[in-house]
């Protein structure tokens, strides 16, 4: 009895014991169930990029640099401002940006090292990821003011005349803007050409001046020779002058070189002399009619409309030194079936960074595209740090878009980043398509030849602004400081 009562206290301990162990070893009073196999946490959702980014800001802490943040299309509900960009809806095709090459332009880039030249062309007017593809430039026919001195290709001792232009002669451009075309043709062969005169020879002016007068109806003939004859001699270089206007400024008579010529004698000089001169001599060469600044609407509108000279003309060509650029939308909704083109555009020597970014984007670029121009072009290439060379009485506050500082230096100016922000992404054949403008977010939109969509956007006001850039119903969101410009592209 006592063996078997020894055996059941045994028994009794054990079991206490290994009830004791399982307490000892769980965090709780029951058993573990078993093992579950892990759960895989939910991965975040990779977002790639679908568009890039180039940002200039207007305080030059960001110059045309493309960004590193990631912008994909999503449809994610948000309530920002949109820019709807729509690809069903075409406008006007494009023939380029860029400046004017004015022969002191082309004498200061000469100055540089060749290899500093060469660098500085390949930037400018090629095509490699560092290069800004300039595909539009506008030349003088002789001298513009931002020549060292006043020229013509005809010029002769007072008194005499040249009817037959035996004596018309390149030879003051050959060493300067000729020299500069040709190594820039090499670089861009398609390259496109507007050559404008500042001044006919004197003889052929009722004032013996550079500045103003006007030319005399006698010469009319021979003046309009003188157009086939520069564009045949040009043709012979090598270079080809893809349109012509008949005057730069035709009623701005205090410039040197200048020369006064009203719509009715633009007129006239078109369709009883230019147009056929052309014609006879199988040119195809545009004709741009006016050249002159937007508060004039109607000097363009008499040549358009008048039916003999039309058909001899393109279009007509403004400037913004006074009036609004919608003036080109009134011309284009009077003659749909004609041309226009946006030619120059000057940033001062005494303006700022900010101010002419914001001001030359929204006006020349946005608002020239967003008005039916095919080309937006700013003024002068480069000059040196004095604002020259010029001539007397020449524009003396008229700043480059580069400043060459010696044989080895130049520094880039506003003008460059006001231009860049196109002609690096909007190739010749590019088409303006719909995009809303919203507040401050002033912008217009393209698509180019290889099917690229592109958006330019400059925030007009001080702050910055976040809102959506949406396409095919969807959209990226983004930002951009107060008086900064975004080039935005994708697929």
């Amino acid at each position: 009895m006592k063996q078997y009562l020894s055996k059941i206290i045994k028994v009794a301990f054990f079991a206490a014991l290994v009830v004791l162990q399982v307490k000892c070893s769980s965090s709780s009073d029951t058993v573990d169930p078993a093992p579950k196999p892990p759960v895989k946490p939910d991965l975040p959702t990779v977002v790639t990029n679908d568009v890039d980014f180039w940002l200039t800001k207007g305080d030059q802490t960001v110059l045309l640099t493309k960004q590193n943040g990631v912008l994909g299309f999503n449809t994610t509900v948000n309530s920002y401002t949109n820019i709807e960009v729509n690809e069903a809806q075409k406008y006007q095709t494009i023939d380029g940006f860029g400046y004017t090459l004015t022969g002191g332009s082309a004498e200061v880039i000469n100055q540089l090292t060749t290899q500093k030249k060469n660098d500085l062309l390949q930037e400018l007017f090629g095509s490699t990821e560092t290069s800004i593809s300039i595909n539009y430039i506008r030349i003088s026919i002789g001298a513009s003011d931002l020549n060292e001195k006043a020229f013509t290709y005809n010029d002769l001792p007072k008194g005499e005349t040249d009817l037959d232009l035996a004596k018309f002669s390149l030879d003051l451009d050959k060493n300067g803007v000729i020299a500069l075309l040709k190594e820039i043709l090499a670089i861009n062969s398609n390259i496109k050409i507007l050559a404008t005169p500042w001044s006919a020879p004197l003889w052929m002016k009722d004032k013996d001046s550079f500045v103003g007068g006007s030319l005399q109806t006698q010469y009319y003939d021979v003046y309009a020779k003188y157009f086939v004859k520069y564009i045949q001699q040009m043709k012979n270089e090598g270079i080809t002058i893809d349109a012509v206007t008949p005057q730069n400024e035709p009623l701005h008579g205090g410039n040197n070189p200048s020369m006064v010529m009203s719509a009715l004698q633009q007129t006239n000089f078109i369709k009883n002399n230019l147009g056929p001169a052309f014609k006879a001599a199988n040119l195809t060469t545009k004709i741009i009619a006016y050249d002159h600044n937007c508060d004039n609407t109607q000097y363009a509108m008499a040549i358009l409309g008048d039916p003999i000279a039309s058909p001899f003309v393109d279009g007509s060509a403004f400037h913004l030194y006074a009036g609004n650029i919608n003036a080109l939308s009134t011309v284009y909704n009077a003659f749909p079936n004609k041309n226009l083109y946006f030619t120059e555009q000057f940033t001062s020597s005494t303006g700022d960074f900010k101010g002419d970014l914001k001001w030359h984007l929204k006006n020349v670029i946005i608002g020239s595209m967003r008005n039916w121009s095919k080309n937006a072009l700013e003024w002068n290439l480069a000059n040196n740090g004095s604002f020259e060379p010029h001539t007397q009485g020449g524009c003396n506050t008229c700043k480059g878009a580069l400043t060459v500082n010696s044989s080895s230096s130049f520094n880039r100016n506003v003008a460059y980043y006001i231009i860049a922000h196109a002609s690096k992404f909007v190739p010749v054949g590019s088409i303006r398509i719909s995009s809303n403008i919203s507040g401050n977010l002033q912008n217009v939109a393209f698509i180019t030849p290889t099917g690229k969509k592109v958006l330019i956007v400059e925030n007009d006001g001080d702050t910055s602004e976040i809102f959506n850039i949406k396409f095919n119903g969807k959209w990226v969101t983004t930002s951009l400081d107060g008086g900064s410009v975004g080039t935005y592209t994708w697929k």
